[in-house]
């Protein structure tokens, strides 16, 4: 049974999309690698790490600091992807990952609202 960080929709999600954003630069032409491919890759992997690193702090406004980076992250990583479409990097069918963006910044700007009220209680 999952416990703690893996309860996170918000979490899951982004773990979700940096997989799938790792599949669709697979077929990103091969002059793109230390740019769009490099750049995707490290902003999407950016965002679950900055959820976790969120998680495991003790004061909500450190909690706050690393979602607010996530976010940041997230919103880097749906810029670049809608780019990519537009370049004619990525299928059509997979323009669905933009949707999904939004769906995980929309989540994490609750989490953040959730945070600010003090609804979470710090770790002992």
């Amino acid at each position: 049974m999952a416990t703690g960080l893996e309860n996170l929709w918000v979490y899951k999600l982004a773990e979700d999309l940096e997989i799938l954003v790792y599949e669709i630069t697979k077929g990103f032409p091969r002059d793109e690698f230390y740019r769009s491919i490099d750049q995707l890759k490290r902003s999407s992997a950016s965002v679950a790490n900055n959820i976790a690193e969120s998680y495991h702090k003790s004061s909500a406004k450190e909690k706050i600091r690393f979602i607010d980076i996530a976010m940041g992250e997230a919103e880097e990583t749906k810029r670049n992807l809608i780019r990519s479409f537009r370049k004619g990097f990525v299928k059509e069918d997979s323009k669905q990952i933009v949707d999904e963006y939004t769906k995980l910044l929309n989540g994490l700007g609750a989490y953040r609202k959730f945070l600010l009220l003090g609804k979470i209680k710090p770790k002992p």
